[in-house]
Formats: structure tokens, C-alpha cells, sequence
């Protein structure tokens, strides 16, 4: 038996990063990359290693790109956090699993350090797979929250669910994280939209790798913490554009949420450092007439644009400073 199971990069379309602080938000899965993981029996377990998670290099600079472009860690500790927590998650639930033994591999094409949920898509992917190989169906709200918990649990990784829950539903996903809600049934309200009424989107990523995410350089975790007034209002803000933008798609007016997708990233700009990449990038698709803001942490964005001619020039003038362009294929609802 072989069982191959793939997750998408998320996009967070607008109301992030509301979504860490019971805010709301929408965000889509696109189909253009994917990670996938590959699982077959065999007579012990057994994770086998891609090329990010390679020890041996041709010389220091080969190791410094290498670190560049994937970090200090690979995909194995995902893939081993992953099967440990499925199995915590069965031993707690009282599911019983059956014997045998397997071995996991993984690929991914999703660009790395730029925002769009590489790490989770990997999780994603392996749990789907884990979940074949032993008829074990696990309901989706739970199923986003166990993801979750492979990085925040078992690797200690600063995580939020956003990610999770549209990797999870895919297609296009609206998303009321409310603290009242969550804490009474352990999950937030998510909401499937049709993709059809989304207008025209592109979506740009650093080629050259050369800006970072932005996570590490602001503190909005603490000035949340401590009230801060104008993070408080900010994340008020976020999440009511949010509500306007599936407003608009409902009515059938997607063409005129671009101006709300921009101001999503002006207000993060205001309350957030930024690097001078990434308002580049940003402000050189604005230039065309098209809407930008970050798809997820920094070094990749997604708008709107109008039409053929203002992607074409989308394309040059993005792809002048290093940034590649493409048209998300955000495709139905599928999920598990």
C-alpha cells in the first residue's frame, strides 16, 4: 500500500494577523505549489531525509546558502513531531492502532521564508497520510487544532491557526476566531467560501530570499499583552475588514475590495516595523494600480488587479526587483 497525501501554501487574503488575537480573517490554499508526503509499509518506521534536511556540503558557502534558504532545520522533525502527536492524539481518544509498521518521505516546491506556510503544509500532508494509513477520520476544527499543536507543542514553535484551518478546508476560507467561542467549543466559527466570487487575484514572492519575515522584529505579542492602544484598535481594524471583505464577495462586489485589502497592509505598516524590501515590494505593485498586502509574515503579498494589461505590467515590475508573479490557483473545497 502507498498512500500519497499533499497540503497547499495558505495566502491570508485579508484580516491577518488578526487571527493570533481572536481577530477574524480570510485566507485561500492555491495550488500552483504543494508539499507532499509519501507513505508505504514497511518492517519498521522509518522518516527518510530530503535534500533540506542534508548534513554534508560542498563548501562553507554551500552550507550558508543552504541555511539561507531552508534554516538551521528541515522537514524530519516536522514528520517525527507529527507522528508523535498523532499517536498522542489516537492514545488520548482511545483509537486503537493497528501494527504495522511504515516509511515517510516528503517533497515540497513551496517557496521558503516568504509567508506562506510551508512548515504546516508539510504537517498538513503527513497527518492526512498517517490518517489513510490508519483509517482514523478526524473531524475538521480538531483536525486544524492537532496541527497546530505539532509546532506549538511538540517543537515550541510560535504558531497561530489561521494557517492550519485553511490548509485543512482549502479553497477559500473565512475564519471568526472570537474568545468567547473558542473557549466554549475549543475551535473558532470557519466558514468555506466560493472562490468564484473572488475578482481577479495575483499573488508575489522574494525570489532572491534576501528579506526575512518580519515576526522577529516586532513585538506585537507584548504591546497586545500590556493594552496597547493603538495595536488593540489595529487588531479591531483588521478584523472588521475581514467581515467587509465576505461581505462584498456575498453581494456579488468582490471587484471592489482591493481598497480594503491595502489598507489591511497600511495599518500593519503603522503599528508594525517593516523593512524597506518588503514596502518595495508592495508599493511597486500599488505603482500599476494594483492592491498589495502581505500574504502571511513578509516576502510575499497578494491584490487584486484590473486586467491582462495591468498584470503584464505587474510582472515587469515586480520581476525588476527579483519578485515573481503568478496567479493563484485557488481551485474548490476539499480538505479531508
Amino acid at each position: 500500500m502507498i498512500i500519497r497525501a499533499k497540503s497547499y501554501p495558505r495566502a491570508g487574503l485579508v484580516g491577518n494577523p488578526s487571527d493570533g488575537y481572536h481577530g477574524k480573517t480570510i485566507a485561500f490554499v492555491f495550488r500552483n505549489f504543494s508539499a507532499e508526503v509519501v507513505l508505504y509499509e514497511t518492517p519498521e518506521v522509518e522518516i527518510l531525509p530530503n535534500t533540506r534536511d542534508h548534513s554534508r556540503f560542498e563548501s562553507i558557502g554551500a552550507l550558508a546558502a543552504d541555511v539561507g534558504k531552508f534554516g538551521y532545520y528541515g522537514g524530519i522533525r516536522l514528520l517525527k513531531a507529527t507522528v508523535k502527536r498523532f499517536h498522542d492524539y489516537c492514545r488520548d481518544n482511545g483509537i486503537e492502532l493497528h501494527g504495522e509498521n511504515f516509511t515517510l518521505r516528503y517533497s515540497t516546491d513551496i517557496p521558503s521564508q516568504v509567508g506562506l506556510a510551508g512548515s504546516s503544509a508539510i504537517i498538513t500532508a503527513c497527518m492526512r497520510a498517517l490518517m489513510g494509513f490508519y483509517q482514523v477520520t478526524i473531524p475538521k476544527p480538531v483536525l486544524a487544532n492537532l496541527i497546530l499543536s505539532v509546532e506549538t507543542r511538540e517543537l515550541g514553535i510560535p504558531a497561530g491557526l489561521q494557517d492550519r484551518v485553511a490548509q485543512v478546508y482549502e479553497g477559500l476560507v473565512y475564519m471568526d476566531f472570537d474568545k468567547a467561542l473558542m473557549s466554549r467549543q475549543g475551535w473558532g466559527h470557519y466558514e468555506p467560501l466560493d472562490a468564484g466570487l473572488l475578482p481577479p487575484l495575483y499573488l508575489a514572492y522574494r525570489a532572491d530570499l534576501a528579506e526575512g519575515t518580519e515576526v522577529l522584529h516586532n513585538d506585537l505579542r507584548e504591546r497586545f499583552n500590556r493594552g496597547d492602544k493603538d495595536v488593540l484598535e489595529a487588531i479591531a481594524a483588521w478584523a472588521d475588514l475581514a467581515v467587509k471583505v465576505r461581505d462584498c464577495l456575498k453581494r456579488g462586489e468582490g471587484g471592489s475590495m482591493g481598497a480594503l485589502l491595502d489598507r489591511n497592509f497600511d495599518i500593519r505598516r503603522r503599528v508594525c516595523l517593516v523593512s524597506e524590501g518588503n514596502i518595495r515590494m508592495v508599493e511597486t505593485a500599488r505603482s500599476v494600480g494594483a492592491s498589495a498586502k502581505f500574504t502571511g509574515s513578509g516576502g510575499a503579498i497578494v491584490g487584486t488587479y484590473e486586467d491582462e494589461a495591468m498584470y503584464g505590467r505587474l510582472e515587469g515590475k515586480l520581476g525588476a526587483i527579483g519578485v515573481r508573479v503568478l496567479k493563484p490557483q485557488i481551485g474548490a473545497v476539499g480538505g479531508v
